[in-house]
């Protein structure tokens, strides 16, 4: 139970008579507090232990107002919220609510837009069916002139032209022929016989005559179209193969001119290398001599010290002797002067009276006295020379053993530099020559890699060469087949006709060349021609006769393949 439940309670309150109730009080609020009295009488305490004389009760009005109070934000942002998804309710229906009428400026412009959409794409669609119909069109037209050059082409191969000289001949033939006939038929004209037979003859050839004319001019002209397009044709691949020698040219002379950039940036960097390798050994040189020439110094530097140690020596011991020199000198003096005091003394106690010879004691003593001062005075200041000649001596030998040091230390973070200079110099070396081996290695790949795909290329081109020539042998046999189904039918048109058919049989018999040889089934049915060995030139024949076959089957064992022997017996 909460706070606010323990402390407010609706309601009237039971269990208490009117004269037990305890009085009332209101308080400034409104509301009846109880007012703390000592007694206590049964039933104002609750099981919780709550006293009811305790506890402010507050009616449902009050409760209610206090919950007003205490929500009265959150309502209001609530109703704010509410409010405004209401206008934007009301904005987004009114919008869709006019968004589909004409009779505005914006339905008018969105109808036009509408409709200028659907005619462009009715356009666009119009566009494309012509463009479909303008390219089936093109594309009709490219196949007719493909295979009208196709025609062309086929009729002037040499097998085809030599087909139609045997049909002309052929034709001369049967023209013959024909004049023969009405040679024959003028002559028994002239006799008197077939008078209208001869003009019906001669009325015939004339008209014939006119149509072979025609028919000659229109072949003629033909000739001159297709010889024309022929010459165009040379003409154009004479050009194209100029274009493509230019191009080959400049493409010499530019890969000769990569070739030449490459040898010289080739020399440049052999000469960088060599330069570097130049600079090393003269650094190395450098450096040893700069290490000699430091070592030389440090002897150098060495002698010299131990120069001045013996000078310092030589100075000392020197300085040793004229230092006890000179104390025997000073003690010689002293000694000549006491003596020389002693002797005055003497002669002036001999002189005076006895009673002069405190005084003169005095005076001795004082003059010891003096005597000792000064002795101690001259001890004191030549043992403060001594002092200070050799705090000055270890001050300059400290001063050069530090300086010894500076110097030494310098030398070592010269050496510490340099060695860490070598070093570097040692790690870029030694990446030098491993990007060196790696660049050779990848060379030597690429290398391989460019053998292997110029071997790839060589085996390619011979796989597409075997190809070509199968695709050539297979055109060939299709070729074959339609000139013997053309020349069939001629034949079989100039039989019907009435016409000697030998020459075309000879000129449609099988295999291309033109040759008097065997047909070479392996090389797409080529029939060789073989001349004779001397100076007429003349085409051998072959013939093919039994006696041929039984010298084969007793020499060979078989007529059927004789590839073997190249067809020679012996």
């Amino acid at each position: 139970m909460s706070q606010a439940e323990e402390l407010v309670r609706h309601g009237r309150r039971k269990g208490l008579s009117r004269g037990n109730s305890p009085a009332q009080q209101p308080d400034m609020s409104g509301a009846f507090q109880t007012s703390s009295m000592p007694l206590q009488p049964s039933g104002t305490i609750l099981p919780d232990g709550s006293d009811l004389r305790q506890v402010t009760v507050l009616s449902k009005g009050d409760w209610n107002r206090i919950q007003a109070q205490l929500d009265r934000s959150a309502r209001e942002s609530e109703r704010i919220r509410s409010e405004k998804e209401q206008k934007e309710a009301l904005k987004q229906q009114s919008k869709d609510l006019v968004k589909n009428w004409s009779n505005t400026i914006a339905g008018q412009r969105l109808k036009k837009l509408e409709a200028r959409k659907i005619r462009e794409a009715k356009e666009e669609e119009e566009r494309v069916q012509i463009d479909i119909e303008e390219a089936k069109f093109q594309a009709a037209r490219r196949k007719e002139a493909i295979e009208q050059a196709k025609t062309l082409q086929y009729y002037q191969t040499d097998r085809v032209k030599g087909f139609h000289g045997a049909l002309m001949l052929t034709e001369v033939l049967k023209e013959r022929e024909e004049q023969i006939k009405l040679k024959q038929a003028r002559q028994k004209a002239y006799l008197g016989k077939d008078i209208e037979l001869l003009k019906r003859y001669q009325h015939e050839l004339e008209e014939g005559i006119l149509q072979d004319q025609k028919k000659a001019i229109k072949a003629l002209k033909d000739r001159k179209v297709v010889a024309n397009f022929q010459k165009a044709q040379m003409k154009e691949h004479v050009n194209q193969s100029e274009i493509e020698q230019q191009a080959d040219f400049k493409e010499g002379v530019e890969l000769k001119r990569q070739v030449q950039h490459y040898n010289t940036e080739k020399a440049k960097i052999e000469a960088i290398r060599r330069n570097e390798k130049e600079d090393l050994m003269n650094s190395h040189l450098q450096s040893v001599a700069n290490r000699d020439l430091i070592r030389a110094a440090e002897q150098q530097k060495e002698e010299e010290e131990e120069e001045e140690i013996r000078i310092f020596a030589a100075a000392k011991k020197k300085m040793t002797k004229l230092r006890k020199e000179r104390e025997g000198e000073l003690w010689q003096k002293k000694q000549d002067r006491v003596n020389k005091m002693v002797n005055k003394l003497d002669s002036q106690l001999k002189a005076k009276a006895d009673d002069e010879d405190d005084r003169i004691a005095l005076a001795v003593a004082e003059r010891e006295a003096l005597r000792e001062k000064e002795m101690y005075e001259k001890q004191s200041q030549f043992e403060q020379t001594l002092t200070e000649m050799s705090e000055h001596r270890m001050e300059q030998m400290k001063q050069r053993e530090e300086a010894q040091r500076q110097e030494r230390r310098r030398e070592l973070e010269a050496l510490a530099l340099k060695m860490e200079a070598d070093k570097l110099f040692a790690e870029k070396q030694l990446e030098k020559v491993k990007k060196q081996k790696h660049e050779a290695r990848g060379l030597k790949d690429f290398h391989v890699k460019q053998m292997d795909e110029k071997q790839d290329v060589v085996l390619q081109a011979e796989k597409e060469k075997l190809e070509m020539d199968k695709q050539n042998l297979d055109l060939l046999a299709v070729e074959e087949q339609q000139f013997q189904e053309y020349a069939k039918k001629v034949i079989n048109h100039c039989d019907k006709g009435g016409r000697n058919t030998y020459p075309l049989k000879k000129a449609a018999r099988e295999g291309h060349g033109g040759g008097r040889g065997p047909v070479f089934e392996g090389k797409g049915g080529v029939r060789p021609s073989y001349l004779v060995d001397d100076n007429s030139g003349v085409e051998l024949p072959h013939y093919q006769a039994a006696s041929t076959e039984e010298m084969k089957y007793a020499h060979v064992g078989s007529s059927a393949n004789t590839s073997k022997r190249l067809g020679f017996v012996w």
